[in-house]
């Protein structure tokens, strides 16, 4: 069985912090430390709120760095996962003084959050270990439910929203935020033998898994990625009426996202669906047209 070394000795058996404060300070860091993941969160999120979403945050992205980070056999992976789920689960039945764990328990208690989602959030993780390929569409739709959705629960909930029709909405939007990272990823993740197209898909717009090996985008295989981003599109537009029932900086938090979310797929449009060649992304001169879209809707 691996041995627990380098980051996760420090993870999975800390030294122990001496008060919640300190706790939440950390969770504060590990989100700091990850600020291009955390673009709007110190800025809109009303400040006694921040303490929340940081512990969700590190509780989140340090499972994220077991299952995506270099270094680790599949095996160590799944060790420390499990590990982790373990961890989380001792510090709701007793008092934990863990820097990460102390503060997402008291988090879970204060704002009575279902234990259940967090478990989600992990079982997505895992999965990424050891799921390299999909069926179906419904399949990936299923990992997007545990992957990125709780995060969109978690985070209305926290703001004080329990509406199951907010929910919904939340769904599509986190779910479209998952497929952007996707399509966006794709010539990162294949080098990670992940491939997140659904076989059917593919098989119906005639690629292969050569084709995204050997980079090189054919047009059957731009005509997939329209596809895949016409759909996610679709998703984008069922979840914005969420907007019009959320209040205060949280409705600006999430227009934010979405703007940003739906500006990469706009990204990956104008190269002419080549996900291979060049990896659409955010940068600083996207700026002032983010803004401008903000402003006027």
């Amino acid at each position: 069985m691996p041995v627990a070394v380098k980051p996760e000795q420090w993870v999975l058996n800390p030294p122990k912090v001496g008060s919640l404060d300190e706790s939440f300070r950390r969770c504060k860091h590990i989100a700091r430390k990850h600020y291009e993941n955390f673009p709007v969160g110190s800025i809109l999120i009303p400040r006694h709120l921040q303490p929340y979403v940081f512990a969700v945050y590190a509780f989140a992205r340090t499972a994220d760095d077991f299952a995506d980070e270099p270094g680790y056999s599949d095996a160590e992976r799944i060790l420390y996962l499990n590990e982790w789920e373990e961890l989380f689960l001792r510090s709701l039945e007793s008092r934990t003084r863990h820097p990460i764990m102390w503060a997402v328990a008291e988090t879970i208690r204060s704002k009575d959050l279902p234990v259940q989602l967090f478990q989600d959030l992990l079982s997505a993780f895992r999965q990424d270990v050891t799921v390299k390929r999909y069926n179906t569409f419904n399949e990936v739709m299923d990992y997007c439910r545990r992957s990125a959705n709780p995060i969109g629960r978690l985070m209305l909930m926290i703001f004080g929203y329990r509406d199951s029709k907010l929910f919904r909405y939340s769904d599509a939007i986190c779910t479209g935020l998952q497929l952007t990272n996707f399509w966006q990823d794709v010539s990162i993740d294949i080098k990670k033998n992940r491939i997140y197209f659904p076989d059917d898909d593919m098989f119906s717009y005639g690629v292969s898994e050569l084709e995204l090996t050997r980079n090189r985008s054919s047009r059957s295989l731009r005509n997939l990625v329209r596809f895949e981003v016409e759909r996610t599109d679709a998703l984008f537009k069922m979840g914005k009426p969420l907007l019009k029932y959320l209040r205060g900086r949280f409705k600006y938090e999430i227009k934010c996202v979405l703007i940003g979310g739906k500006a990469i797929l706009r990204k990956i449009e104008k190269n002419d669906y080549d996900v291979l060649k060049t990896r659409p992304k955010l940068a600083f001169r996207d700026a002032p047209s983010l803004l401008y879209k903000f402003l006027l809707k």
